[in-house]
């Protein structure tokens, strides 16, 4: 075994729930609450030094939201911003979104809702998630 898999094999399992594919709805919402956290700290700055496991984890949640929901289709923050605006909610009002670091990227464009957040909505605004689609 070459040198660089020894030592991923010492550290693998301290390290594997976080680096590995989602197979239930246990492990998506870890690595989902996980990528809230890393968004928070890493934000946009790319020379950040968990901005790589940012994309990865982003990487992992995509690939097990692909084999597991619907594709989602069209803009659902302009169904959320509707939705906020006849509630007259502010950002900080939406703690099922995430913290407001995630909710402010959801809410300017630069982070889509996944689909834990859409069923945590369409649940909190009484609505089908299709609303958000």
């Amino acid at each position: 075994m070459n040198t660089q898999l020894k030592e991923i094999a010492k550290v693998w399992p301290n390290i594997q729930s976080v680096f590995s594919v989602p197979h239930n709805e246990k492990d998506y919402n870890n690595l989902v609450n996980l990528l809230d956290s890393l968004i928070d700290e890493v934000g946009n700055n790319e020379s950040h030094p968990l901005s790589s496991l940012m994309e990865t984890i982003g990487s992992l949640i995509e690939t097990y939201e692909s084999q597991n929901y619907p594709d989602i289709e069209g803009e659902p923050i302009n169904a959320l911003k509707t939705l906020m605006e006849e509630h007259c909610l502010k950002q900080s009002d939406l703690p099922e979104i995430g913290s407001q670091g995630v909710v402010s990227e959801i809410i300017s464009g630069k982070r889509q809702l996944n689909v834990r957040q859409l069923k945590l909505l369409s649940k909190r605004f009484k609505v089908s998630p299709v609303v958000f689609v």
